[in-house]
């Protein structure tokens, strides 16, 4: 089971020890929110030449304030810093509030927006000359413009069908956030895949981001992940994958439960299309260090 971490530390010391333990214990990705360091790029090419076979993703960056030529730039710095492959860009268009509200800019269009900038991004990754104007971005650069991110992965944080459209088309795969199980099987898995196929590409990855907690009191564990979840509760677009999936909010959402039940829910990911587990651990109760450890430990196991 391809089972991730959140990745966060608040020394550019214990991001690189956390990526060393994260690496020994087994667990194949650690994935950064933008909010990390201030920019979870930086952090990546860090623990990145630290480390030698773990994926180190972002989940996600954030695409308005950044040109998409600039962002396949700094995806070529990382993985050269890193030294090795393992590096993946998970993109998204983010929300209103943000766009809006902290960088005031339109969020008129975020599809459209979105649609462009990876067609932009992802051609000139593949060393592609770029002549494009569309209604949202504009670039012009000759072949060869980018080096060094050809293997990078992109992977898009899609959730509506047009997001879901585009990943499939431009992207190798989604990177989703509180999506349970049936709205992989039913919504993220059929428009994803069709597009995928419909453009002759191939099979996409699904990573399927989630909390989890192993407790023995449920309601107490989903009372816990409610009280950590308080912006995703309130955001329309994951109100709405969460409704797809047959859940109110992020507790039911979440995958908690004892050892067995955990490893149940998380089997169900995989059974409905996902292909990476990315597991925000959330801690429950008075003890959050043996908390932690219990909900880690099952989940390095799984990973083995």
């Amino acid at each position: 089971m391809r089972i991730g971490l959140t990745g966060g530390a608040s020394t550019p010391e214990k991001l690189v020890a956390q990526a060393r333990q994260a690496e020994a214990d087994g667990f194949h990705s650690l994935w950064y929110a933008s909010i990390v360091q201030g920019d979870p790029l930086v952090a990546l090419a860090l623990a990145g030449r630290e480390t030698s076979t773990i994926e180190l993703g972002t989940a996600v960056l954030q695409t308005y304030p950044c040109h998409p030529l600039l962002q396949a730039q700094r995806a070529a710095s990382v993985a050269t810093g890193m030294g090795r492959p393992g590096f993946t860009l998970g993109l998204g268009p983010s929300h209103a509030a943000v766009v809006e509200g902290m960088y005031g800019m339109s969020y008129a269009r975020p599809g459209r927006n979105t649609e462009e900038y990876l067609r932009i991004l992802t051609a000139v990754r593949r060393g592609e000359a770029v002549d494009f104007a569309g209604e949202e971005w504009t670039a012009h650069a000759p072949a060869g413009t980018v080096r060094g991110a050809e293997n990078v992965p992109v992977l898009l944080a899609a959730l509506s069908p047009r997001l879901l459209r585009v990943a499939g088309e431009y992207a190798d795969g989604v990177v989703l956030w509180m999506a349970p199980a049936a709205a992989i099987e039913r919504h993220v898995v059929p428009h994803l895949t069709a597009a995928a196929e419909a453009a002759g590409r191939p099979a996409p990855r699904i990573v399927a981001g989630l909390p989890v907690a192993v407790h023995d009191d449920e309601q107490e564990a989903r009372e816990a992940v409610a009280a950590s979840s308080v912006m995703y509760a309130n955001s329309p677009a994951y109100r709405r994958i969460m409704a797809i999936g047959g859940a109110d909010g992020p507790a039911d959402a979440a995958v908690v439960g004892d050892e067995k039940s955990v490893e149940t829910q998380l089997r169900g990911l995989l059974d409905a299309g996902a292909t990476d587990i990315h597991a925000s651990i959330v801690p429950v109760g008075e003890d959050k260090r043996g908390s932690l450890k219990r909900t880690r430990g099952l989940l390095r196991q799984l990973a083995a």
